[in-house]
């Protein structure tokens, strides 16, 4: 038995209750919320270890319900489990703060796959040696998700911040699309998308666009590096 708690929130009853059937056959402890609003609510009164939840929700939606948890903990995997398929839509869901993004129809089996590597991924995070990531006049700080280059505070998604922190934390070594993708993405995160090229599109505008040094260089058909000097 597992023993660890997921949180559902999906207002497709027949969806909702035959994940819950499921995932607590394999050991799980689920609880279930039809709307948003509610869901919200679960999660403020209960501890639970992953959430799981859709976009088109009655109340507060999936994107909101996403910001509104990243607000109280930027560490819990989220999974959106929707529909929507477009680009965009994915995008917006990483930037109200998910881990990861599957589209129904599903297969069970690859749900429980993206569950247990989420899981395992939390709770085989190392934890900074300090607070303060820094890289030439760049400087993360993890207690506050704050930001600064020239002590100029810069506002980043949380998919940003958490892309930018990998990068930082391997800074000076090249990382490859696939290191990004199972590292801030899920581990079956479709490498042949351009999503991450997006994002890191997203953080060269941040944080340096407007300097004349330059952190992040891409090389070529191997991947990017983050460049301390």
């Amino acid at each position: 038995m597992d023993g660890r708690k997921i949180l559902i929130v999906e207002d497709e009853k027949k969806i909702a209750d035959t994940l819950k059937f499921g995932l607590s056959e394999m050991g799980f402890y689920v609880e279930v919320a039809y709307d948003g609003t509610l869901g919200y609510h679960m999660f403020n009164a209960h501890d639970f270890n992953l959430v799981i939840l859709d976009i088109n929700l009655p109340g507060m939606n999936g994107y909101e319900l996403c910001r509104a948890i990243r607000l109280k903990d930027q560490r819990i995997p989220v999974l959106m489990l929707t529909s929507m398929i477009a680009l965009n839509d994915k995008i917006e869901g990483y930037d109200s703060g998910t881990d990861d993004y599957m589209v129904k129809p599903f297969e069970f089996k690859e749900l429980l796959l993206k569950i247990r590597a989420l899981l395992k991924r939390t709770t085989n995070q190392s934890l900074p040696v300090g607070n303060i990531l820094k890289a030439s006049d760049l400087e993360m700080n993890l207690d506050c998700k704050e930001v600064k280059r020239d002590n100029k505070i810069i506002n980043l998604t949380a998919k940003e911040f958490q892309l930018l922190e990998y990068l930082l934390r391997n800074k000076n070594r090249l990382v490859s699309r696939v290191d990004i993708a199972i590292n801030v993405w899920d581990v079956d995160f479709e490498t042949n998308t351009n999503v991450i090229d997006v994002y890191i599109s997203y953080l060269r505008n941040k944080i340096d666009k407007n300097f004349q040094h330059k952190l992040i260089q891409t090389h070529v058909g191997m991947g990017y590096i983050l460049k301390d000097h």
